[in-house]
């Protein structure tokens, strides 16, 4: 191997860095994936699957305990979190085995060790058994990124854990402090409440999911409430102080100090680009403001040199990475492609879900626009009075002359996957009518979306803002 010259190597085998491998080699390049874990990378071992797996398991449990308004009677339901982890283990063993095979069948060779970029043309490996350095035309940089800490509250892994030590709990603790109400830390919160835990959630903005929907955001958090999580907006956590109770923390809040007992605290402040160790400052790559600067093309200061994913800062969730990975390797394989970010769908896994794509009303008045925006409640849907799943709401922002939609938000059942329609609308131009004009399934729950569009058609019609 020492020997051999690859047309790509891509260090990091996560969705961006395996999809820019598989897209390389489909366009005929001879391509290799360092990797010094599992295949998947965070999105697969440590966030997106194995939280979505546990988000189900407790979506069971609540359907078991609400049996009876539905005409079944069960018997007590409980909860074998030793069962439910491994389950989440095995279905990740799945997927990794899944990107193995794609790795293999595409005929990229995969490399087990920490990788480093020691040359334009050169990353060396290290492994536990020998050092092998590659030569290669170019270099695509996936490393993806690790939780963010809070300087003094660092991870012990027992009295305080990050996100990924989150999803490796032998018990659930009897009361959880959360640090943090971005997606991470709303996923965990509804995921722990589920399982029994009493849970606290801590944010400093003034609202839970800043970069979301004010009115979707605001919705959301008062389901949380009546579902007895309790949120402290605009607050900070001051102090932790170990007791014979557990911890005793110490909370800012608007209406004074407030201290508030807890059995583990979860420090859920977002992530980090994880970069260090790599090299690349050393050959020339520029790095500012923690992140691999890139353009469009993905292309680092030196044209043969990549990064995609969260190495890069911006947008950090898997399918944008996939994307970037896609439009990196079309580059290195001498394409001329450009990412566009217009339309990136936003999913955040909570009960009810929540998915957003496009501008929020905020954001469009902030430009200036003119905008209508078209609600429909889940409240009025058939189906989901049928599925018992009738909160939230579909909300959609659009010019208000032309009618053309701006943004989509939608609170919940199913939401991460309704948003889909919204997203394509975005992507091809499309106004409310087009929506409106569209048949919809009876009974379904993409009938809110239906009659959200139908509501701003109106609002346009009547001239209303």
């Amino acid at each position: 191997m020492q020997n051999e010259r690859f047309d790509v190597i891509v260090i990091g085998g996560g969705p961006g860095g395996y999809t820019a491998a598989a897209k390389a080699s489909a366009l005929g390049g001879k391509v290799a994936v360092v990797e010094r874990s599992a295949l998947g990378g965070t999105c697969l071992n440590l966030g997106c699957i194995p939280t979505k797996t546990l988000l189900k398991s407790t979506e069971v449990l609540e359907s078991v305990k609400k049996a009876k308004d539905f005409g079944v009677d069960i018997s007590e339901a409980t909860v074998s979190l030793e069962k439910i982890l491994n389950r989440k283990e095995g279905i990740i063993k799945r997927l990794n085995t899944g990107v193995e095979f794609l790795m293999k069948s595409n005929n990229i060779t995969i490399i087990r060790g920490e990788g480093k970029v020691t040359g334009i043309d050169e990353v060396t490996v290290t492994t536990p058994s020998e050092e092998i350095v590659l030569k290669t035309r170019n270099i695509i940089v996936a490393t993806g990124s690790r939780p963010a800490a809070i300087p003094g509250l660092e991870p012990d892994g027992h009295w305080i854990m990050n996100s990924d030590q989150a999803l490796m709990l032998a018990s659930i603790p009897e009361r959880l402090l959360i640090i943090g109400g971005g997606a991470i830390g709303v996923e965990f919160a509804s995921i722990y409440q589920k399982l029994g835990a009493k849970v606290t959630l801590v944010e400093a903005m003034d609202r839970i999911l800043p970069f979301s929907d004010r009115e979707v955001s605001d919705a959301l958090k008062q389901l949380m409430a009546r579902e007895k999580i309790v949120v402290l907006t605009e607050s900070k956590v001051a102090g932790i102080q170990k007791s014979a109770e557990g911890l005793l923390v110490k909370v800012e809040t608007p209406k004074g100090s407030k201290e508030i007992q807890t059995d583990k605290v979860l420090v859920a402040v977002g992530r980090c680009p994880e970069y260090e160790n790599l090299g690349l400052p050393e050959i020339g790559v520029t790095v500012e403001k923690g992140k691999i600067a890139v353009n469009s093309k993905m292309e680092t200061n030196i044209p043969n040199i990549y990064a995609i994913g969260d190495v890069i800062g911006g947008i950090l969730l898997a399918h944008v990475a996939s994307a970037e990975g896609t439009v990196a390797a079309i580059n290195a394989m001498g394409g001329q492609k450009h990412m566009n970010y217009r339309v990136i769908p936003s999913c955040i896994y909570t009960s009810p879900e929540l998915a957003s794509v496009g501008l929020t009303e905020e954001e469009a008045v902030s430009r200036g626009l003119k905008i209508v925006v078209g609600k429909s409640q889940f409240t009025g849907s058939g189906k989901a009075l049928a599925m018992g799943e009738n909160k939230g709401l579909v909300k959609i922002v659009a010019e208000a002359v032309s009618g053309k939609i701006l943004g989509v938000h939608i609170l919940g059942p199913q939401a991460t996957s309704l948003i889909s329609e919204a997203a394509l609308a975005i992507n091809l131009g499309a106004v409310v009518n087009d929506i409106a004009d569209t048949i919809h399934a009876h009974p379904s729950l993409p009938e809110t979306l239906l009659e959200a569009a139908e509501e701003a058609v109106r609002l346009i019609e009547s001239g209303k803002e």
